[in-house]
């Protein structure tokens, strides 16, 4: 059960995974994903052993704001990370995005993947997957909070994720145009993120009390189901759309021809 949460909650963190990896020099890109993904394991172990330690603390919000009207809720560590996470995660989709909108020519936008050191993507793998992990070690602990078990579900999980990193990047290279449909995907666990940062302090302490309201409105998250049902539906309309673009390519070509 513990593999089946960590493969679903993972499959945004290894999209993330093989987009920002093509920002590494190209000669690097295979080592990137690999320690990226090492490195970050290793750290999810060690913060989930640090979360079974420090659940309770964790959980207490250090800040409760008593605004009725304007804002209403609790802060803890998780709503920090969720905010934090979010905020980033739609900055990095966006910006691509709209790097993929004004380039001119493929050249340059290839030459813009291999911008960043190989060290700084390995980085902002780390630290991702990091913020991607903390909502599937909440979930996880809710399950068990044997940490041996735990810690083979990680393991195993990140072994996944070595195996399938280079395959999804390959399709990614071959298919640029699911890169765009990736950098969506992205944008919706943002606000996903954002969302679970409204309620984290509720949870965390089983009060409805604490969750965060503003001008009078709770924050209500989008659920997995949503989300999921929102990332096939992409899928689908992609498909369906490139098939119709090669059709009618194939139609052009042919009138052409006569």
């Amino acid at each position: 059960m513990l593999c089946f949460l960590q493969a679903v909650l993972g499959f945004d963190n290894l999209l993330y995974i093989s987009i920002e990896s093509q920002r590494a020099p190209v000669a690097h890109q295979k080592a990137v994903r690999f320690w990226g993904i090492i490195i970050a394991v290793a750290l999810r172990v060690v913060l989930l052993f640090v979360m079974i330690r420090l659940i309770d603390s964790l959980a207490e919000p250090f800040w409760v704001f008593n605004q009725p009207g304007l804002i209403e809720g609790g802060v803890n560590f998780a709503t920090c990370v969720f905010i934090l996470g979010g905020v980033f995660i739609i900055y990095t989709a966006v910006k691509e995005i709209s790097h993929m909108l004004s380039v001119q020519h493929l050249d340059s936008d290839l030459d813009h993947k291999s911008g960043k050191s190989a060290a700084k993507v390995v980085m902002l793998i780390v630290l991702m997957n990091l913020i991607f992990s903390f909502d599937s070690v909440l979930s996880a602990l809710a399950i068990t909070d044997v940490f041996p078990i735990l810690a083979t579900a990680i393991i195993l999980s990140g072994l996944a994720m070595l195996v399938l990193a280079d395959g999804v990047t390959r399709f990614l290279e071959k298919n640029r145009m699911y890169e765009v449909l990736g950098l969506f995907i992205l944008l919706i666990v943002g606000v996903v993120l954002l969302g679970e940062a409204g309620v984290a302090a509720s949870h965390a302490m089983h009060d409805d009390a604490l969750a965060l309201k503003f001008f009078g409105h709770e924050v209500v998250p989008m659920s997995k189901t949503t989300f999921y049902f929102s990332v096939v539906v992409l899928f689908v309309v992609e498909i369906i759309q490139s098939g119709y673009a090669r059709k009618l390519d194939a139609e052009r070509s042919s009138g052409s021809a006569h």
